[in-house]
């Protein structure tokens, strides 16, 4: 599996109440979810963003609350991965719940910037800045994780195991 898309840079400790505000959690649909998302810290997020493009951010990404909204917006955003220094446990594992692919890699977190074009590689975990021509060892997807990703979330890949 693979990702490629342009960067949308945050910095540290990104909580999910700026991912999502809590005013917009009466919904748990996906689509009206992404309309908000990201809007209190980036407002012109919801209209930059397209479909494949990668989130990167520095420490303790989606810290705050446990909601499962915070990463829901974020994959119906158009996101196909988030890199990150470092994620907060609960949102790590919602994140891979729902299907969203999330790495952890310092190095890529701290020199990737906004607007660089970067490519993934789920299966060895190498991140590769296509704009700035480095790469980056990430941390791989073991297989079990990949297929939930694959099928679309936790949910999906234990019903196709029935």
């Amino acid at each position: 599996m693979k990702a490629k898309g342009t960067v949308h840079k945050y910095g540290d400790n990104v909580d999910t109440d700026v991912i999502i505000p809590a005013r917009y959690l009466n919904s748990s649909d996906p689509i009206e979810l992404a309309k908000n998302c990201m809007e209190d810290i980036d407002p012109e997020f919801v209209k930059r963003v397209k479909d494949g493009d990668i989130m990167v951010a520095n420490k303790n990404f989606g810290c705050g609350s446990s909601r499962e909204h915070a990463p829901i917006a974020i994959k119906a955003s158009g996101i196909s991965c988030v890199i990150a220094e470092t994620f907060a446990r609960i949102f790590y594992r919602n994140a891979i719940n729902i299907g969203l692919p999330i790495i952890e890699c310092p190095e890529a977190a701290r020199e990737i910037e906004a607007g660089d074009e970067v490519e993934i590689d789920f299966d060895s975990g190498k991140i590769t800045d296509v704009t700035k021509g480095t790469s980056y060892q990430g941390q791989a997807f073991p297989p079990f994780m990949q297929e939930i990703i694959k099928s679309e979330g936790l949910i999906n890949y234990i019903n196709s195991k029935n």
